[in-house]
């Protein structure tokens, strides 16, 4: 595919229903270059997995470019997984995929183009002979991908991960070095690298994911995959707010927005015996872990799970008191839009009179936002990091 048509894919695609703004934009340069490397080493008809895809620039490009047979794709977070199913059908309304993409494997009796979307594992994986990979954030998360790579792909497998330079470091390449016996990093180009990775070694043991620890400050055993945030620790954000946790009302139903591995759920569900607890998160891997959590500790029937972008499937006015620790990274640029959506959700859910307790940076301009879209705001506790505020639901919706 010529450079300039992958630059009008490119430029068609769009964030949402993640944060959208000026400076945030739904592909960057590793995503070309990526699929310019591939072009040389994927053959035509191969079966292709792509995971990391953030909005679909490595997906759909591959089914522009490359001439996959099959095409799998694996998104932890949800609104990536529904920013793709919405840029492919813009993409195939505005001519931008070629016509044989309707016709493959995955794609619908209607002409979709063709991609299965599934969780990391065996499903994903098996017989996959390329995989397209935007490199994560973690090590840990690197890790548990390709370990599975190497244990459930075909034997020759090639794996094609690729990040922008500044994120990247010789670590990423011992943790590939773990799962395959070549790892031959190529030359950066506008500020991204690529690194091929080869001969599969996955004959050895069930991955070790996730990881359980016992904190015991807390007496809490944690369950952690590896994308998801802080890991088995405690971060000192989520620390500061269960101080608060003594004086939280007791809920018919609790949310703990934005789960991660599930310790405030956890500790919520354990202090109130009678609160119908709710995790949820974007990231399928927080949710796993949230529910392994709730099962090392014997609470899997007092809490549920769900993966879900901001509370969408929950109804107005269902919930009495939410917990939040929003992030304040969009991807790997600082933005305070992910949690300005989720204290929204926050006020959307929350019946008249119920609480949302809220920890954040105190850099972050959350106390206008929270007024706003909750109700009066009380600040309950500041340390040199972190405020601690209670919001209280105002009756007029």
């Amino acid at each position: 595919m010529a450079s300039n048509s992958l630059g009008d894919l490119f430029a068609a695609l769009r964030r949402r229903p993640d944060v959208e703004a000026p400076n945030l934009q739904a592909w960057d340069a590793t995503d070309r270059l990526l699929l310019e490397a591939a072009e040389g080493l994927v053959a035509a008809g191969s079966t292709v997995a792509v995971i990391g895809d953030r909005y679909g620039a490595l997906t759909l490009g591959a089914l522009a470019a490359l001439n996959p047979g099959t095409v799998r794709v694996h998104q932890d977070l949800i609104t990536g997984e529904r920013a793709l199913q919405l840029n492919a059908a813009g993409l195939r309304g505005a001519g931008l995929l070629p016509d044989t993409a309707a016709g493959m494997p995955g794609g619908s009796t209607d002409g979709e183009p063709g991609f299965t979307q599934l969780p990391l594992g065996p499903e994903l994986l098996a017989g996959v002979q390329a995989v397209l990979l935007q490199l994560p954030k973690t090590l840990a998360e690197l890790d548990e991908i390709a370990a599975a790579a190497a244990r459930y792909a075909a034997p020759d497998v090639t794996l094609l991960a690729g990040g922008r330079v500044k994120h990247m470091s010789l670590g990423m390449n011992a943790v590939l070095e773990r799962h395959f016996s070549s790892v031959r990093p190529q030359l950066a180009r506008q500020k991204s690298r690529v690194i091929l990775a080869s001969g599969a070694q996955g004959g050895g043991e069930q991955g070790s994911y996730p990881v359980v620890e016992h904190l015991a400050e807390l007496d809490l055993d944690v369950a952690a995959h590896g994308a998801v945030f802080a890991g088995s620790k405690l971060d000192i954000g989520t620390r500061f707010l269960l101080t608060f946790l003594p004086a939280m009302k007791e809920a018919r139903h609790a949310v703990d927005l934005g789960c991660g591995t599930g310790i405030l759920a956890a500790m919520y569900a354990r202090q109130h015996p009678g609160a119908r607890v709710t995790a949820t998160d974007q990231s399928a891997a927080a949710v796993a872990s949230a529910q392994a959590t709730a099962q090392a500790n014997g609470l899997e029937g007092r809490i549920t799970v769900l993966q879900d972008d901001a509370l969408s499937t929950l109804a107005a006015g269902s919930v009495d008191l939410v917990l939040l620790n929003p992030p304040f990274h969009v991807g790997t640029g600082v933005h305070a839009g992910a949690g300005l959506k989720m204290i929204e959700a926050a006020g959307r859910v929350l019946a008249p009179g119920g609480e949302l307790w809220t920890v954040f940076n105190r850099h972050l301009p959350y106390l206008p936002a929270l007024e706003r879209h909750v109700g009066p705001t009380a600040v309950k506790g500041r340390n040199p990091k972190f405020t601690v505020t209670l919001s209280t639901r105002r009756g007029d919706g």
